[in-house]
Order: structure tokens, then C-alpha cells, then sequence
């Protein structure tokens, strides 16, 4: 009798045993929110492919919290709010998703973020949201980024162009929150810096025809035109009825014009030289340790906000891990913490490392793939800011803008 008593026990302890393990191997969901279609659909990919290679790293080293990591994607179009909105109402609702990376366009981020992600509790990381506009935004300190704003981008872009000897330029910049901020930044800075900004006009997404914008832009007589849209959209259409019109042989652009779909969609010939900016990657160990991974992982380095979007992932997992548990209140406060020093430095891949480095209780700062995330009050990192000029079939990076 006592031995079959004792067996019962036994039993039970053991399934008791089982139940806990099975508690505590807890397989946490995050969501990617970008642009699959839409004006910067060439862009999208690649940004999604660096967030997934640091997932499956993540996976490959022991995973998260007791179990694995799962990445789920939704389309926001970039540019319609009513998309984006719906998209993270997706993710965070019904998905219950723990995190976000992206949206990466500004205004994708700000809908996001206002319809779902801040009611929600979760925590954004956008990888490629630039507007000024996000920095002030009301988000109960959920809403990050990996890239810097286009209040400092627009500068550089402004000193790029002084130093290449630029007095004039016509701006048209698509009429959203990344145009808009962008817009006025390089205005500003470029005047503060003795050029002459003789027109600056917002144009519509979407449309066929320009060349109302462009009259307008030509006849202030600046000598180059700056494009500040999306290279699968409006700045493509753009740039092609300059050229087709004579109204501007030199161009030059921010960061959503550097695809090579532009360049073939307008003819090698005609935009050589075609400079522009992007955020780019301080030279820290992290940098070069990404680019070697992601080669080999199959993902293009030095695409554009790739470095940015592995990082967000990255950052998004150590915060996990950090708060131990795969659920929303805490992760903002434990992101940063991983992202700050002081701390042990944990490199992109280090996973395993930087696991052990949490449950040791030992502090840890993530020096990423695109530098150092030391996030301000408002979720905004320092800038690094990289020249790019069209050679050949694409854009090249020629050096970063100080």
C-alpha cells in the first residue's frame, strides 16, 4: 500500500514537474511592419531578411526565455495610414505579438503606433522611421528607432552638397511626414550654410504626371534638383520627367531614393553622379562582425537600413530575455537597459553569450550592427550619416558625412 502510494506521488510530482517546464518554455511572437508594396517594396526585403537572420540566431543558440522565436510580417503600404493602422491592429491584437520592428515609413510609424501599438503596451523599433516628427510624439516611452532622425540627416545631406559645391537647389519632397520633416531640415541647414534654396515645393504620391511640380521647380532656376520620395514611387516618376523634359540634369536625394530600381527605371546615363544620403554604420567591432554573419547568412550587408533592421530585432530579443518573459509591460525599461551602457559588450550574433551575461545578472550593452543604440529620453539614437553616388547600375557609398 505504501509502495503504490509513493508511486502516486512520484507521479504527481513528476507531472507537476512537467507542467512548470512547459510553463517556462515559453515560445515569444514579434511582428515586422513594413512596405511589401508600394513605393519602397525593393527596399522592404532586405530589411526584413536582416531582422530574420538575428531570429534565427536567436533560435540557433538556445532561444528565448525557455523557448523559441517567431517573426510574423504585415504590409503597410508605406504610404496609407488606413493600412498601416489595420496591420499593426493585426499584429497586436490578434497575432499578440510582443514587440514590433518597423513600420519603416514615418507615417506608417505614427498610425502604428497611435492606433495599436501604444493602447496595446507594446514596444516599436523602427528601423528606417526618420521623421523629426517621431521624436515628440506622445508614445509613453514604447516608440524607438535604430536610425537617426532626418533633423540631422537633412543637415549632412546640406554639407554633402555645400562641399560638392552646390549654391542652388529645388526641393520637391512627397507631401507626408518623412518628406515634410526632411524637407525642412535641408532647407534650413543649407541656407544656414550660405547656399540659396530657390524653391520648395511638396508633391502627392501616386500620381502619373508631374510636370505641373517640375515647371514650377525649373523656372526658379536652381542648379540641381533634390528629391526628397521614394524611389519606387513619386521620386522615380519624378526624376524621369525631369530628365524626359530638360528640366534638371543634376539630382540628388535622401535615403528612400537609393535603390537600383531607380537608376534602371531612368537610364544609367542620365543620373551618374546622382549623390545622396542615408543612415549608415559607425566602424565599431559590432559592424564588421554583422557584415561577416550576414554574408554568410545570406543577407546584403550594406543594404539599405538592413544593418538597422537587424539590430532592432536583436535589441528587441536581449529586452525579452532581460524581462524574462515573453510578456509586453516591463520590455521598454528592460530595452533600455540592454542598449546602454555600462554593461558587458554583446556583439551582433552573441546570443548565447549575452543569454548567459542575463541569467548571471550581469549587466550587458549591445553594440549592434549599425553602432552603438545609447537611446535618448525621446528613443532617438546618435546619426551616422553616409554619402552615396550613382556609379554604374547602382549607388555606391563613398565614405560617411562629418
Amino acid at each position: 500500500m505504501k509502495i503504490a502510494f509513493r508511486k502516486v506521488i512520484a507521479a504527481s510530482v513528476a507531472a507537476v514537474a512537467l507542467s512548470v517546464a512547459g510553463a517556462q518554455a515559453e515560445d515569444v511572437k514579434i511582428g515586422f511592419l513594413g512596405g511589401f508594396t508600394g513605393p519602397i517594396e525593393s527596399l522592404t526585403p532586405p530589411i526584413f531578411d536582416g531582422a530574420k537572420l538575428a531570429v534565427d540566431q536567436v533560435n540557433a543558440q538556445g532561444g528565448i526565455v525557455g523557448g523559441m522565436l517567431s517573426i510574423v510580417q504585415g504590409d503597410t503600404t508605406c504610404v496609407d495610414t488606413t493600412a498601416a493602422s489595420g496591420a499593426a491592429d493585426r499584429m497586436v491584437n490578434s497575432e499578440n505579438v510582443t514587440a514590433l520592428v518597423g513600420p519603416l515609413c514615418s507615417g506608417a510609424t505614427i498610425a502604428a503606433a497611435n492606433t495599436a501599438a501604444i493602447p496595446g503596451g507594446v514596444v516599436v523599433v523602427s528601423p528606417a522611421a526618420t521623421s523629426p516628427a517621431l521624436t515628440t510624439l506622445e508614445d509613453n516611452d514604447l516608440v524607438f528607432r535604430t536610425a537617426p532622425s532626418d533633423a540631422y540627416q537633412g543637415a549632412m545631406l546640406a554639407k554633402t552638397l555645400r562641399e560638392e559645391g552646390v549654391g542652388s537647389i529645388a526641393i520637391t519632397y512627397v507631401n507626408n511626414d518623412y518628406g515634410k520633416g526632411f524637407a525642412d531640415a535641408l532647407a534650413a541647414s543649407f541656407e544656414e550654410q550660405g547656399g540659396s534654396v530657390a524653391a520648395n515645393v511638396a508633391h502627392e504620391d501616386g500620381k502619373a504626371d508631374y510636370r505641373a511640380e517640375l515647371g514650377q521647380l525649373a523656372g526658379a532656376g536652381a542648379e540641381m534638383l533634390v528629391v526628397l520620395a521614394y524611389a519606387d514611387g513619386s521620386g522615380q516618376t519624378v526624376v524621369r520627367q525631369a530628365i524626359e523634359g530638360g528640366d534638371f540634369s543634376k539630382f540628388a536625394g535622401g535615403d528612400g531614393m537609393i535603390s537600383g530600381t531607380l537608376v534602371a527605371a531612368v537610364g544609367e546615363d542620365a543620373i551618374q553622379g546622382m549623390i545622396a544620403t542615408r543612415p549608415g554604420s559607425s566602424e565599431t567591432p559590432g559592424t564588421s562582425v554583422f557584415n561577416t554573419l550576414a554574408e554568410e547568412g545570406g543577407v546584403n550587408p550594406s543594404g539599405t537600413f538592413v544593418p538597422q533592421g537587424y539590430d532592432a530585432a536583436f535589441l528587441i530579443a536581449l529586452a525579452i530575455e532581460k524581462n524574462g518573459n515573453g510578456g509586453r509591460e516591463g520590455l521598454a525599461k528592460a530595452l533600455r537597459e540592454v542598449a546602454s551602457a555600462p554593461g558587458e559588450v554583446v556583439l551582433p550574433g552573441e546570443w548565447e553569450k549575452a543569454k548567459k551575461l542575463i541569467a548571471d545578472g550581469t549587466d550587458i550593452n549591445y553594440e549592434g550592427a549599425s553602432g552603438s543604440h545609447e537611446f535618448d529620453e525621446n528613443g532617438d539614437v546618435p546619426g551616422v550619416i553616409m554619402k552615396m553616388v550613382v556609379e554604374g547600375a547602382n549607388f555606391a557609398e563613398v565614405g560617411q558625412v562629418k
